[in-house]
């Protein structure tokens, strides 16, 4: 069995074979659907030598169809694809429309729309060399585990999202956050989470790993989501496999103008949404909007140059009445500008506002922009009615140069403050929405618990800096006259 960095290492050394001639932003169209090809032709291998020896060595009963996860048509297995030498490109490519094909249900789009046929990127010296590579190891559940292959494929989403720098937002959100947001939403077996831009999935399967991780039945969630990028979709779907999920449904479009995840022609309600929607787009149909089928324009219709406000109401029609809960990573603009105010406050006025928390700076990928969580519920608690408890946790962040993280402690204590729900000096506050509305309907965390990075002039008091001041400079005269003295003393002996 391979241990979990010689995986990395193992899979990570195919992408380095596409350097050079393949932009780093390029490479998971050519990685993963290569990597999820190898994993299920090895697992599908694995699973007929098991039937073989069930049945006495029963080629036809090893063969059928309810032995195996995924069915591999004749010719479109990994080792028919490696026996090819020329034209490896459109053998892959066959080889993967044929798998997508035998497997509608699950399979349909899955290894995304890279032209593995064009000779000028993929030569077949290149090819060979990337399937020779993935060759050399077994990537069955013996060898490597869904779990070990789950990390192995988070993993490299971060190194391609290290490598490729700008187009790490389409699908990778910080994990530290992700797991501060899987805490506070805690899902529960047997529930529904959805996300609207889900990207590559990762706060989906984060639910499922949280339950996973505290013995709790996992694979009774039902996870949910909606994503615009095709190949990202398709890594998203991949990811879930990758990971042992089978029970999900992640479906490809536009959520604010096709909304793909309906019930009797209405949105579907999920218990838990997250959500790290993209910010402030400008090219959306808001006049579409306006006269929402769906009804999604409770609050009103956003300015054309920022869909913000869209989302947050496509997420609020989307919430179960019962138990419904979100969070949504934003960065702090939706909190408080005045284009959107009549909105906020319609929103503020539903009550579903439950927790804000400000987070430090850089936790987005390629941005040092400050970011929040907004956290509500459609039923709160008695001791939560008619409040929002606001959380200061700017300084709860480990600075590095490229991308900041939470460290264990930082989530421990946001988490453990969302949780208690009171004021901590200088951390948090628990405000009504009488109060809000009458600052103006500002969800903005620094107007309710002053910052430490910015000192507040109106709290400074002059006679007290005239008297610090005077305080130093007399201390620093007697400092200077003792140093003379001894200056002379010096001179004279």
């Amino acid at each position: 069995m391979m241990t979990q960095k010689d995986l990395e290492k193992y899979l990570w050394s195919a992408a380095v074979i596409l350097r050079g001639t393949i932009d780093a932003g390029d490479y998971k169209q050519y990685i993963f659907p290569l990597m999820f090809f190898k994993r299920i032709s090895d697992v599908y291998d694995e699973e007929f030598e098991i039937a073989l020896a069930e049945s006495d060595n029963d080629l036809v009963y090893a063969a059928f169809a309810e032995h195996h996860h995924f069915q591999i048509p004749e010719g479109a297995h990994w080792n028919d694809v490696r026996e090819t030498t020329v034209n490896i490109g459109l053998a892959l490519q066959n080889a993967m429309r044929a798998i997508e094909q035998a497997n509608p249900d699950t399979l349909h789009g899955i290894f995304g729309d890279a032209s593995w046929t064009n000779k000028e990127r993929l030569t077949d010296a290149m090819l060979t060399n990337l399937i020779e590579h993935y060759s050399q190891q077994k990537l069955n559940l013996k060898n490597v585990p869904d779990d070990k292959l789950g990390n192995a494929y988070e993993y490299l989403i971060k190194e391609f999202a290290d490598d490729s720098g700008h187009t790490a937002a389409e699908f990778y959100t910080n994990r530290t956050v992700v797991k501060l947001m899987t805490m506070i939403m805690d899902p529960q077996p047997g529930e529904s989470v959805y996300d609207p831009t889900c990207g590559s999935g990762g706060l989906l399967l984060n639910c499922a790993l949280h339950l996973k991780s505290e013995g709790k039945e996992y694979r009774t969630l039902k996870l949910y989501g909606q994503e615009i990028n095709l190949l990202t979709s398709a890594i998203a779907r991949m990811n879930m496999f990758m990971h042992g999920i089978e029970e999900f449904d992640i479906v490809r479009g536009d959520t604010l103008a096709n909304p793909g995840l309906l019930e009797n022609d209405e949105l579907k309600k999920f218990n838990v949404i997250l959500a790290n929607p993209p910010y402030s787009i400008k090219s959306w149909d808001k006049d579409s909007f306006i006269n929402d089928p769906y009804g999604r324009n409770v609050w009103g219709t956003p300015p054309q140059g920022c869909a913000d406000y869209a989302f947050e109401q496509h997420i609020h029609k989307s919430m179960n009445e019962e138990n419904g809960r979100c969070i949504q990573l934003w960065p702090h603009g939706i909190l408080f500008r005045d284009s959107e105010k009549k909105m906020r406050k319609a929103m503020i006025e539903t009550d579903t506002v439950e927790c804000v928390i400000a987070l430090g700076k850089n936790l987005f990928y390629n941005s040092s922009m400050e970011s929040a969580l907004l956290i509500r519920r459609t039923n709160k608690s008695n001791k939560t009615k008619g409040k929002v408890l606001f959380i200061n946790a700017f300084d709860e962040v480990k600075d590095e140069k490229t991308i900041s993280y939470l460290l264990e402690g930082h989530i421990d204590k946001i988490f453990k403050s969302y949780s208690d729900y009171t004021d901590l000096d200088g951390f948090s506050r628990v405000v009504s929405n009488e109060d809000i509305m009458k600052n103006d309907g500002s969800l903005l965390v620094t107007n309710y618990i002053k910052s430490t990075r910015i000192s507040d002039v109106s709290t400074i008091k002059f006679e007290d800096v005239f008297a610090k001041w005077n305080e130093n400079s007399t201390a620093l005269k007697s400092s200077m006259n003792s140093l003379f003295e001894n200056i002379e003393l010096g001179a004279e002996s």
